[in-house]
């Protein structure tokens, strides 16, 4: 059994049960000559969309669609170009419309940004916020981060 989650622990990438590639670009840094903070949100949207838009997974049926309505995040390291990142993202808690992920971006190893991200599920129609079906509920399931118990 895993530990209890802590927000300020550093985050393991396998206990993240979606994940994906990419690469760092040029154009993500800043004068500084290390990826813009800024960018990161980008990173972290990659992982959200990425998972919920893949209609395979059956996150978004028919007549609803997802907004993010909160992101926390938390830089740990710089993260410099060139190079590759890993992204991780499990669900941490579900609420009535809304579903909570941790999400993380690694590099060489290293975790260098977390984030905690709430996206809220919405009738296309009414753009009014819709509760999540039991379908939704089940078909996240098997992206709960591992440790996670979300109510």
């Amino acid at each position: 059994m895993n530990a209890p989650l802590r927000p300020d622990a550093t985050p393991r990438l396998e206990d993240f049960p979606y994940r994906l590639s990419d690469n760092v670009r040029f154009a993500d840094l800043d004068p500084n000559q290390h990826v813009n903070n800024a960018v990161y949100a980008t990173y972290f949207e990659t992982g959200r969309v990425t998972l919920i838009k893949d209609r395979s997974y059956g996150l978004m049926p028919d007549g609803v669609t997802w907004i993010m309505v909160r992101l926390d995040m938390h830089f740990r390291a710089e993260l410099r170009w060139p190079g590759t990142i890993e992204m991780g993202l499990g669900v941490v808690k579900f609420g009535r419309t809304s579903v909570t992920f941790d999400q993380v971006v690694f590099s060489e190893g290293t975790c260098v940004a977390s984030a905690q991200s709430v996206s809220v599920l919405l009738d296309e129609a009414t753009r009014k916020p819709k509760p999540l079906t039991p379908d939704i509920l089940a078909n996240f399931q098997r992206w709960i981060r591992h440790g996670a118990k979300p109510a």
